[in-house]
C-alpha cells in the first residue's frame, strides 16, 4: 500500500533488525518466570483497569507471556525452531522496516481491544447467566505469532514443511488449517456467548488483513518476485561493485544527505536534484524531502 511505502522512504530507519530474536527472548523470560516465579505473571497481564490506575508498565510486560507455556516441548519446537526461522525469513524478504510495523501494528491492535472491552464492559462479562470479571489472561501474543505464520504463507505459499517430522505439506494448506481454526474458535465462543474471547482474537490478526488482504499487489512481496528484481537491477547498473587499482570496491552513486551507497543497499536507487546548485546526488529517501542547495 502507498502509504506503508511513504512511512518506509521517511522512517526505514525505525526498522528493528532481528526483531524475532527479541519476540523470543520475551517468550523466554515469560516461561522462565511461570515456571519459578509464577507470582509475578498477575502483575504483568494487560488489565486495562489496573494500567488507568496507573500501573502503566503493563502496556509492555503483557507481550512476555509466551504464547503457550505449558509445554516445554511445545515452546522449544513451535517458538525457537519455527517462528525463529519464519520470522527471520520474513524480515529479509519485506525489510526490517515493514516487519517492524507489522508486529507493532499487531501489539498495538491487541492493546486497543482491551480499551475498548473495558469501555465497553467495564471488566464485567456476563456468560451463561453468570456475571465475572473479564479475564485479562486473554490478552497474549499467542494469535500475533499466528499472524507471523500467516503471513510467511502467503510469502512463501509453495514452501514444504515436514508436518509432525514426517508428512511434507505446502505452506499455504497450513494456513488454510490454521485460518479454519481461528474461525471455529470465533464461531464457538460466540454461540456459547462469550464474545469477549472473539475481540483479542479479531484484534491480534488485524495487521494480516490491513497488510494483505487490503492491498491489489501481493505479489510484489513474493520472494520469487524479489529476487528477480534484485536481478534486474544488477543488470542494469553494471557499474556496481567496480574495484579500484588495489582491488578495493569502489561506490559509483553516494547520497549527499545520509552518505549511503549502492554498497550499503543493492537496492537504493539514486538521482540527480535539478533544483540544487551542482552536481548533488539522492537516494530515494531524500530525493523528495532534502534542503535544495542554492
Amino acid at each position: 500500500m502507498k502509504w506503508i511505502e511513504k512511512l518506509e522512504r521517511k522512517y526505514h530507519h525505525l526498522g528493528i533488525p532481528n526483531l524475532t530474536v527479541y519476540l523470543i527472548a520475551c517468550y523466554i523470560i515469560g516461561y522462565a518466570l511461570q515456571m519459578f516465579a509464577p507470582g509475578v505473571m498477575p502483575y504483568l497481564r494487560l488489565d486495562m483497569a489496573r494500567i488507568f490506575r496507573g500501573e502503566i508498565w503493563r502496556l509492555v510486560t503483557w507481550v512476555l507471556y509466551p504464547p503457550n507455556s505449558s509445554n516445554l516441548i511445545f515452546f522449544a519446537i513451535a517458538i525457537v525452531f519455527f517462528y525463529y526461522p519464519i520470522g527471520t525469513s520474513l524480515e529479509r524478504t519485506w525489510g526490517s522496516f515493514r516487519y517492524t510495523l507489522y508486529i507493532f501494528s499487531g501489539l498495538f491492535f491487541m492493546i486497543l481491544s482491551a480499551l475498548l472491552l473495558y469501555l465497553f464492559t467495564g471488566n464485567i462479562v456476563t456468560t451463561g447467566g453468570y456475571v465475572f470479571p473479564l479475564p485479562t489472561s486473554i490478552f497474549t501474543t499467542y494469535y500475533i505469532s499466528l499472524s507471523i505464520f500467516l503471513a510467511f504463507a502467503l510469502s512463501y505459499p509453495d514452501m514444504k514443511i515436514l508436518l509432525w517430522f514426517v508428512i511434507p505439506i505446502k505452506m499455504s494448506w497450513m494456513a488454510i488449517v490454521y485460518g479454519l481454526i481461528v474461525a471455529y474458535d470465533i464461531i464457538t465462543y460466540i454461540r456459547m456467548g462469550a464474545w469477549y474471547m472473539a475481540v483479542p482474537i479479531v484484534a491480534s490478526l488485524l495487521n494480516f488483513l490491513i497488510f494483505y488482504l487490503s492491498t491489489k499487489n501481493l505479489s510484489r512481496y513474493n520472494p520469487k518476485e524479489v529476487h528477480r528484481r534484485r536481478e534486474f537491477q544488477k543488470a542494469m547498473h553494471p557499474g556496481r561493485g567496480s574495484t579500484n587499482s588495489e582491488g578495493k570496491k569502489v561506490s559509483k552513486h553516494k547520497c549527499a544527505v545520509c552518505g549511503r551507497t549502492e554498497l550499503d543497499d543493492p537496492n537504493l536507487e539514486f538521482r540527480f536534484c535539478s533544483r540544487c546548485s551542482g552536481n548533488y546526488e539522492y537516494c530515494q529517501d531524500h530525493l523528495f524531502t532534502h534542503e535544495h542547495i542554492k
